[in-house]
């Protein structure tokens, strides 16, 4: 591994005015310079491998020695640096906001519009001021287990390196989705909080970003001409922090990301990564060309006043051209889901082939670069385009059997598909959306319903169902979950509140555009037309619930059940929610496992929805979550599928069937006869069922 050390900054002092950080050349580097690890507790978080986790263990990884510049927080001065720089800033490209910021509603137009006023200098004392309190109950254990107050590095409390040094450096897949999890788990638990507080402007992901970033839960930071290691072509992002913090784009709020060359800081720089979304007049229906506009002469509210200088990430480029090195692609297109964001596409290695100026319509001349994508890669922003002329309805889905095999039952249609071979039809089945219970079947008795006659609220602790929750509403406004729980508490149809409260998310049906396909060698599968943020409600796995004897029954006669979903099974133990210590509270719901108040069996093979058509994977995108609310006078058990990360567009999702359990794994007969896996993971365990 190369570059071992690594360079970090002391923030600035309280004084530091915010207004000014657009006006000052800010710092190379996104670290904080923290205490020796020896004298920090250590900092309990899952292990970098995956999502899957048995227990918490601690990291205690010594920082070693750090270098810190010399800082005045009125004027700050670059780093002067020897080795490899983590993580610089070097230039601006942002438009002030265009919308509404935050989870809720917020306008996602890149980096210009959502960090326009962020604080670049992601550990400065305004940054701090930003983050979540901490009860008086944390504060007073902290001071009481360390005999000292707490020191005050972001939020409140020293914690020593996650990631080893070598893992800070250069990354892999799995510490990739690692970092974006972390990240996004944080996020949406600050979402939680602010919602409950009805904290209207509220930044969650620069408060997620801040910390990460201070506390070392990233990877990549030695930055890099080409592919970034653990970052595929395709990959997606809601939020700039993401890209910081795997090392894909270093800037939260440039455009251009670059590295100087040796010598003189700028003379000789280098284009690492552009992200193309729309706060400039850039050129971007060509999938393979983009015409990208230069950064510089404009001012907060949009408006070029002056002309553009080669400088800077303009120079880059220019110098770019001449090396003719490839620049990673990034580019933002309008989410389909919730309209006013944006997601940002990883598109590839582009080359800068031309460059010229022209001028604007405000008069003032403008840098155009004009870069094309390397052949031979596989196709990312392209799969948006051919999806939004389906859409649009400008051309037909190649292989459509179906145009809708819900008959309108789903309120978005979902579309059979058949690429593969001459299949024109499925096994006989009839669709239904909800589960079937059998008048034998008894379930458990009803449960309080809450009290709340318009919609349940954030916060309302007289709410029955936020009580069950353990005390907190468990989506954000975007119906997004913020964590995996042992049982999720839903509102039933006796409950006063509106129909569309949102703690009714897995009721609503499926609001995804879904499509099912014939796989190569796996039978149908399930996918999306659309992008799906972790922690998006996919679908309920709906059927007919049997009892133990009936499954049972079906393994003596040889009846091979495919379609059966068994909360009796073993599954793998896994970690997706926030690490409790990063935001000073005390570990709370972090149980790995289930706690559902009885075994659920379920056959959709004669009856069911599209989640009959989701494959095993034992590296899977997709994890179910027990949801208990009351129907017909009755406490019903439900199965909710929810997005484990981000998911492109037209990536099968999948999840873990489980193993039968001990007594039941020596029957080899019908629904417990194990199946050879073909999900080829990496972490393939070559059979499930």
């Amino acid at each position: 591994m190369e570059g071992g050390s690594s360079h970090n900054f002391v923030p600035p002092s309280a004084g530091f005015d915010k207004s000014c950080v657009l006006d000052v050349k800010p710092l190379r580097s996104l670290i904080p310079v923290f205490p020796d690890a020896s004298q920090a507790p250590p900092f309990a978080c899952m292990p970098p491998f995956g999502h899957r986790y048995s227990s918490f263990y601690p990291f205690h990884v010594p920082q070693g020695s750090r270098t810190s510049p010399n800082l005045n927080s009125e004027n700050p001065s670059p780093m002067r640096t020897t080795g490899l720089m983590p993580a610089p800033i070097r230039s601006y490209r942002a438009p002030a906001p265009s919308g509404p910021l935050g989870e809720r509603g917020s306008s996602m137009g890149g980096a210009e519009d959502e960090d326009g006023h962020f604080d670049a200098h992601l550990g400065s004392s305004s940054s701090r001021k930003k983050t979540v309190k901490v009860s008086s109950s944390r504060k007073k254990n902290k001071k009481s287990r360390d005999g000292d107050s707490l020191t005050n590095n972001g939020s409140g409390v020293n914690f020593v390196s996650v990631m080893t040094p070598f893992q800070l450096e250069d990354g892999n897949r799995e510490l990739v989705n690692y970092v974006l999890m972390n990240f996004d788990a944080l996020r949406r638990r600050i979402c939680q909080i602010e919602d409950a507080r009805e904290s209207k402007n509220v930044l969650a992901h620069l408060k997620a970003g801040n910390i990460v970033m201070s506390k070392k839960i990233r990877t990549n930071m030695r930055k890099r001409i080409g592919v970034v290691p653990g970052v595929e072509i395709g990959d997606i992002f809601y939020f700039r922090m993401e890209m910081c913090a795997v090392g894909l784009h270093a800037p939260p709020m440039a455009g251009i990301d670059f590295i100087s060359g040796k010598g003189d800081a700028e003379k000789d720089p280098l284009a690492l990564s552009i992200v193309s979304s729309g706060g400039y007049d850039d050129d971007t229906e060509d999938s393979d060309v983009l015409i990208y506009s230069g950064q510089g002469g404009y001012t907060h509210n949009n408006k070029q006043v002056a002309d553009q200088k080669l400088e800077r990430g303009n120079l880059a480029l220019e110098r770019s051209l001449n090396h003719g090195n490839e620049v990673r692609v990034i580019r933002g297109v309008k989410d389909e889901v919730i309209s006013t964001t944006k997601v940002y596409v990883y598109d590839g290695l582009y080359k800068v082939h031309e460059s010229w100026t022209e001028r604007g319509k405000s008069g003032c001349n403008i840098f155009k670069y004009k870069l094309v994508r390397v052949p031979g890669q596989p196709g990312a922003f392209a799969v948006w385009q051919t999806i939004r002329k389906w859409k649009d309805g400008f051309s037909s889905r190649a292989g459509l059997v179906l145009q809708d095999l819900t008959s309108g039952t789903e309120p978005i249609p979902v579309c059979l598909v058949n690429e593969v071979d001459n299949e024109k039809g499925l096994a006989s089945f009839t669709y239904f959306p909800k589960l079937k219970y059998s008048k034998s079947f008894t379930s458990m008795p009803p449960s309080f319903v809450c009290n709340c006659h318009n919609a349940c609220l954030p916060g309302d602790m007289n709410c029955s169902c936020i009580q069950k929750n353990g005390g907190s509403f468990p989506y954000t406004g975007n119906g997004i979950l913020v964590s995996r729980k042992q049982l999720l508490h839903e509102c039933g149809p006796t409950c006063p509140c509106s129909p569309n409260c949102k703690n009714r998310v897995s009721q609503t049906g499926v609001k995804l555009r879904l499509e099912v396909f014939k796989t190569k060698d796996r039978g149908w599968g399930l996918r999306s037309w659309d992008s799906i943020r972790a922690g998006t409600f996919i679908c309920e796995y709906a059927g007919e619930v049997i009892d133990e004897v009936k499954l049972k029954h079906k393994g003596d006669e040889g009846e091979d059940d495919e379609y059966i979903f068994d909360t009796g099974r073993n599954y793998d133990s896994f970690k997706w929610n926030y690490e409790p210590g990063l935001l000073e509270e005390t570990s709370n719901d972090i149980n790995v496992d289930y706690n559902i108040p009885y075994r659920l069996i379920i056959s959709a093979k004669n009856v069911g929805n599209v989640a009959r058509f989701i494959n095993h994977s034992c590296s899977p995108n997709v994890f179910w979550q027990p949801v208990l609310y009351e129907h017909n006078s009755q406490s019903c058990l439900h199965i909710a599928f929810f997005a484990i990360r981000h998911i492109p567009p037209m990536t099968e999702l999948t999840y873990d069937y489980g193993n039968s359990c001990s007594n039941e794994a020596d029957n080899d007969n019908g629904s417990h006869r194990k199946k050879k896996c073909l999900c080829g993971s990496s972490k393939c365990r070559g059979y499930f069922g």
